[in-house]
């Protein structure tokens, strides 16, 4: 359905790194003390929590922005809704209490069921949502100035999970105006089952489910009285996660669900869970028993470098090879390579390109090709020598199908010219590891890795960056979209999500390779229009500077301004945001600032948002005990 293929003008794989680019402390990180100060304790209930609560809470946003306004609003560690004013033109912000919520009570129902962070969302600068984590949600309307008016209380009951008197606690994600007198607001909340046991079963057990649930309101507000009404319930959704990010397409009037698993439709079944197969369970090793020998990776089928006006392409080929086996045709757009053998190596498969179109157009009547057996290897060189049509034209590929599904291998530059003609030695280690189960990780050659990563990477720890994510399509009455029908949900992994506060619509900085690339929703021509992505930028290694952070609690971006990624900090440790800045395409080096976020008095990290304000593009850090303003930092 939504794929992520990356525009191959807009990698940069000659990229070298980051350049650190010094911004003032001083002149561009304000703090302010608090005397309202936030917490990140939560009443739970008498179970621990699962993985996937914990992973959630760590992640919660506690600070919620208004688009395209300099207000944003918290809730203190009394329960109070602490409204956060920039837009006054100085850099001083403004503090009031607008609003308190009821303190909360364990009742003995109560203790079956985690109570959520408080969490707040934003319909515009003056109406805000708020939800008291324990099961009921207050919509405030928000003055210029003085305490916040009630336009509703409600609640929200699940009878099939909890005893009928008790409440289901929940957290608010985002709301959308989707019509002139209809708003929704979409929750998440912690599904325990439909009876004691299966609940009891569900706290013990290491897997979890979380139902989404999407609420309507009139507009404009109804009259209301002070008691809790039950919530409008549109539809709802199951899945194994706390959606990661959600978001409401006006243009194809559906919304975009996305999190580490897909959200089905209540009345379907839970998938199955995976069972491994008797091969893929670890025997136990026995003495000089050596059991994790890695399957040595297959070299690319050929290697290539260019100048500003050549294109080399060198294919290892048995060195028995005859000269008369090779043919090879070149024309302005096209390269054909046919090459016949009796003697060939298992897992080695012979190069065949018929008239395959080339990155760019070559002068024919300059190109040429050599054969060089080298007797002293097994294997020798077809190297062609493909002069540009266009100098200084840069080709991202050989192939201009490279990289695309079911054509050709995406094989990347070689960076160094003198490395180029290594794949023949990295195909004979390659050959002999197969005859000799030997391992061969960690040759590297022929790969294109960025001088950045060279002799840095783990691909352990780098394949962990980032959060798998799914995209699940919901229609604006809860039903399966007409156009999705036939396609599965797509995936992808998820490094950056967009700042709160930075502007409507959906974003993301998707891995590729340790590359991220920033994909934008595009909005639709008709209401049946199927979900596409664009890369619009690439952020050059920054899978593989992320991976350096181990302890990173928010990462965002600014469209393709830059990406940040925000540390946790500590009582006696502030953290820092790094600050990564997106380069154009060919460019070898790009910008990185850092500055220090806490300065060990504020605390841990709570919540992020960026607001508009007369200075510009502000953000907005919310720690425990301060809040931090950087001003003029794009």
């Amino acid at each position: 359905m939504s794929s992520f293929t990356p525009n191959h003008d807009l990698l940069n794989p000659k990229f070298e790194g980051y350049r650190l680019e010094v911004i003032s402390q001083e002149d561009a990180v304000t703090r302010f003390g608090l005397e309202y100060r936030p917490t990140q304790v939560a009443n739970s209930g008498r179970s621990p929590l699962s993985f996937k609560e914990v992973q959630s809470r760590i992640t919660h946003n506690h600070l919620a922005t208004a688009n395209g306004s300099g207000r944003c609003l918290y809730i203190d560690s009394e329960h109070r809704v602490i409204l956060v004013d920039l837009t006054n033109g100085s850099h001083t912000p403004l503090f009031a209490v607008v609003y308190e919520l009821a303190a909360p009570i364990n009742a003995p129902a109560a203790t079956q069921v985690h109570h959520e962070y408080p969490s707040a969302v934003f319909l515009d600068a003056g109406t805000a949502f708020v939800a008291d984590g324990q099961g009921a949600l207050y919509i405030l309307a928000l003055p210029a100035e003085g305490t916040a008016t009630t336009l509703g209380c409600f609640e929200l009951s699940d009878s099939t999970q909890t005893p009928h008197s008790a409440l289901t606690p929940f957290r608010i994600h985002c709301v959308a105006k989707i019509s002139d007198n209809t708003a929704v607001a979409l929750l998440s909340s912690r599904f325990y089952g439909d009876s004691e046991a299966s609940r009891m079963q569900s706290m013990t057990s290491h897997t979890s489910e979380f139902d989404v649930w999407a609420a309507r309101f009139s507009l404009p507000f109804p009259s209301q009285k002070d008691d809790l009404a039950p919530l409008d319930i549109l539809w709802r959704r199951r899945g194994q996660d706390v959606p990661i990010f959600t978001e409401y397409d006006n243009s194809r009037k559906c919304y975009l669900l996305a999190g580490s698993s897909v959200y089905r439709e209540v009345g379907q079944p839970a998938p199955p869970s995976y069972e491994p197969s008797p091969d893929e369970i670890a025997p136990i090793p026995r003495l000089d028993e050596k059991l994790d020998v890695e399957t040595p990776p297959r070299p690319p089928p050929y290697s290539w470098t260019q100048t500003s006006d050549s294109v080399t392409v060198a294919f290892p080929l048995l060195a028995t090879t005859p000269k008369s086996s090779i043919k090879v045709t070149f024309s302005q757009k096209t390269l054909t390579v046919h090459v016949q053998s009796t003697s060939h190596v298992e897992g080695v498969p012979l190069p065949r390109y018929s008239a395959t179109q080339l990155w760019d157009g070559i002068q024919t009547s300059t190109s040429f090709w050599t054969w060089d057996r080298e007797g002293e290897h097994s294997f020798g060189l077809l190297t062609l020598h493909l002069d540009k049509q266009h100098d200084d034209t840069r080709w991202m590929h050989v192939f201009a199908s490279a990289g695309t599904q079911g054509r050709e291998e995406e094989v990347p530059e070689t960076l160094d010219p003198s490395e180029l003609y290594l794949i023949r030695e990295s195909l004979e280690k390659y050959t002999d590891a197969l005859q000799s189960g030997e391992d061969m990780s960690g040759l590297g050659l022929g790969r294109g890795v960025p001088a950045l990563a060279q002799g840095e990477m783990d691909e352990e720890v780098d394949s962990s960056v980032g959060r798998v994510a799914f995209l699940t399509w919901v229609g604006e009455h809860g039903g399966i979209p007409a156009w999705s029908s036939g396609f599965g949900d797509s995936a992808c992994n998820v490094l950056s999500i967009d700042l709160p506060g930075s502007g409507p619509g959906a974003s993301m900085v998707v891995k590729n390779g340790i590359d991220g690339t920033l994909f934008t929703l595009d909005e639709a021509q008709t209401v049946g229009s199927l979900p596409t992505w664009t890369h619009g930028a690439t952020f050059s290694a920054l899978a593989f500077v992320l991976a350096s952070k181990r302890d990173t609690r928010f990462t965002y971006h600014v469209s393709s301004k830059a990406v940040l990624a925000f540390e946790n900090g500590s009582k006696d440790r502030g953290g820092n945001v790094y600050i990564y800045r997106g380069g154009r395409p060919g460019q070898i080096w790009a910008k990185q600032s850092v500055l220090k976020v806490g300065d060990g008095s504020a605390g841990s990290l709570l919540g992020v948002g960026m607001l508009e304000t007369a200075q510009g593009h502000t953000i907005v850090c919310l720690c425990e005990n301060e809040l931090v303003v950087m001003h003029n930092i794009f």
